[in-house]
């Protein structure tokens, strides 16, 4: 009984060592993943960072004026002045919330002739 026993500690020791090896191996390989992942995120990071001073640059407004002035001919585009703007009083919002009140007056009141 006892030669038993210490075979089965002897087999179950040796399990918990593969299952010990294989974890450490899937855990070195998820960490390796997660530096990859890291390496990718800080290379888009500065690809986007080139890019955001890229665009400024491009969208700087002495060249953006200086692009429609050479190609007036062709788009018409004239430079914006204040005046071209409205005010916030000056938009016609749609009056949906006065449907709705309207449709709630006419159901309510039919509900209340029958």
């Amino acid at each position: 009984m006892r030669s038993l026993f210490f075979v089965l500690t002897a087999l179950s020791v040796i399990g918990l060592a593969f299952w010990a090896y294989h974890e450490n191996y899937k855990t070195q390989e998820a960490l390796s993943n997660a530096e990859r992942l890291q390496h990718k995120i800080g290379s888009a990071r500065a690809r986007l960072a080139v890019l955001k001073a890229e665009w400024a640059y491009l969208n700087r407004p002495d060249r953006l004026r200086d692009l429609a002035e050479v190609n007036f001919e062709s788009l018409g585009l004239l430079p914006l002045r204040p005046d071209q703007f409205g005010r916030v009083d000056q938009v016609s919002y749609p009056q949906r919330a006065a449907v709705i009140d309207e449709q709630a007056i006419t159901v309510a009141s039919s509900g209340e002739d029958e």
